[in-house]
């Protein structure tokens, strides 16, 4: 999947959630919709391009979303054999 598509993709998500009365509420809706509907892939591929500076385009909401559920957001990594 395209990087930038992704980003545009977290940006509408964001913001549909911004509206929201509740900052908090509205930043894990936000992390929660990713986290429940993208596979672990996309979500590896948007932290990265935060990580790395290529989400220049994501909007301040987003990003603070994003990075303060970061945790959650990881796949988890398989354990080894």
């Amino acid at each position: 999947m395209d990087e930038n598509n992704l980003i545009d993709m977290a940006n509408r998500i964001g913001d549909f959630f911004e509206s929201m009365p509740d900052h908090e509420e509205a930043l894990a809706g936000v992390a929660d919709h990713i986290r429940r509907f993208w596979e672990p892939r996309m979500r590896r591929m948007l932290i990265a391009a935060l990580d790395e500076g290529r989400a220049q385009d994501m909007t301040a909401f987003t990003r603070e979303a994003v990075l303060s559920h970061r945790e959650q957001l990881m796949p988890a990594t398989p354990a080894a054999a």
